[in-house]
């Protein structure tokens, strides 16, 4: 089960084109991208408690010879970035038209963005959300805890409403550093409350990529007949004849999306549509060399 979360092809492209930081980021560590500290790449900064899910291979043991404490060595200028992936869980993410859902679709997605992460020796951190934060791994550089980010994604259910601004900002709250932020989430929910989780992220300086992850069906709407709809999150049921809705629908699901890629703008977050009928590869390594060619 686990193993299926690795899309191959999508990890091949994805550690081949990697992900650099944009903006200026606080890590712990030397690495390559920039900080926001002035001094040498190799130059020692300061110590800081180890916490579980630090790479061992930067603990001072002289230090913990002296005082019988763990704490990990920080340096300046270069340093690697934590990306705090954020999940949508609630119920409407089960919805899925083809082979994969958009909660498990979402899963691949974020277990490959996170194993290029860590393969490129940067750090992740993984909340699953819902109306609130569901389950939350502390950030770590350690390429063996990949294992384990697969096992809690895979072991993962989507279920309950959706309040995706007050994840965001309870996620906030959880972040110390200025790093990337990458949501991926099928975005229904208010606005206002959107907006706001952004906003934050944004005011902190955190760079932020927001994977609209959608379904074929809900951007094209191909139904024909009569059919019953139900509200996933909810008890609402609806019979219609699609094609009597067709159009009105259509251009009120282009208006959702055109307020969402707006609002992405504002905050200067990057903007992916995540269809799930498309492969994973060609989503994740599309957006990957669009970074690298744009490079700020």
């Amino acid at each position: 089960m686990n193993a299926d979360l690795l899309d191959p092809d999508a990890v091949s492209k994805g550690d081949a084109l990697g992900i650099m930081a944009r903006k200026i980021v606080e890590g712990y560590r030397v690495g390559e991208h920039r900080s926001p500290f002035q001094g040498f790449a190799i130059e020692f900064a300061q110590h800081r408690e180890y916490t579980p899910g630090d790479d061992t291979r930067h603990l001072d043991w002289k230090v913990f010879g002296r005082s019988e404490r763990y704490y990990i060595r920080q340096y300046e200028q270069d340093t690697n970035f934590v990306a705090n992936i954020v999940l949508d869980g609630s119920a409407s993410m089960n919805y899925g038209s083809g082979q994969l859902s958009k909660l498990q679709y979402g899963k691949v997605l974020a277990a490959c963005l996170a194993h290029v992460i860590l393969t490129q020796r940067d750090a992740v951190a993984l909340a699953m959300v819902g109306e609130e934060i569901q389950e939350y791994l502390p950030r770590t550089d350690n390429q063996q805890r990949i294992q384990h980010i697969m096992q809690r994604l895979a072991a993962f259910q989507g279920k309950g409403g959706t309040r995706l601004g007050n994840s965001l900002q309870q996620v906030a709250r959880q972040t110390s550093r200025r790093g990337i932020v990458i949501i991926i989430s099928d975005l229904f929910d208010d606005d206002d409350g959107l907006a706001s989780g952004l906003e934050r992220f944004a005011f902190s300086g955190n760079e932020v990529i927001v994977f609209h992850t959608l379904d074929s069906h809900e951007l094209t709407f191909p139904f024909d007949g009569t059919w019953e709809f139900r509200n996933l999150e909810g008890v609402d049921r609806l019979k219609i004849s699609p094609e009597d809705y067709r159009k009105a629908y259509l251009a009120n699901f282009g208006e959702f999306q055109t307020r969402i890629r707006r609002m992405c703008e504002k905050f200067r977050a990057h903007y992916v549509l995540a269809d799930t009928s498309k492969s994973l590869a060609e989503t994740l390594s599309g957006y990957l060399a669009f970074r690298q060619r744009a490079k700020k």
